[in-house]
């Protein structure tokens, strides 16, 4: 669990981040669930957006896959949120939240 401290900081480094991943029709399936957790691993903070024919919200889809990847939502505005997830490797560790 983060902070709102730790939140703050995270979002303002999403701000320039590009989405990587789409959520449509299909929702929330293994193989998506499987290539976010492998995006999480790599970059630690991503951005995905929730196309008009999915029939998740941002939110739902934000809950949804936080949970079943032990990440931590960090924003959701509109059809897109943030999530973030350190990475397992501690050398491979990006962002660190320790200091805040």
């Amino acid at each position: 669990m983060i902070t709102s401290k730790q939140r703050a900081y995270l979002r303002g480094l999403a701000n320039s981040l590009e989405t990587i991943f789409q959520i449509g029709k299909g929702g929330i399936t293994e193989e998506l669930a499987s290539q976010v957790l492998n995006a999480l691993n790599a970059r630690e903070l991503i951005k995905l957006h929730v196309l008009e024919t999915c029939e998740y919200t941002a939110r739902e889809a934000a809950d949804g896959l936080s949970e079943v990847l032990g990440a931590d939502v960090v924003s959701v505005v509109g059809n897109r949120f943030v999530l973030f997830r350190p990475s397992d490797n501690e050398k491979k560790r990006k962002i660190d939240l320790s200091l805040l």
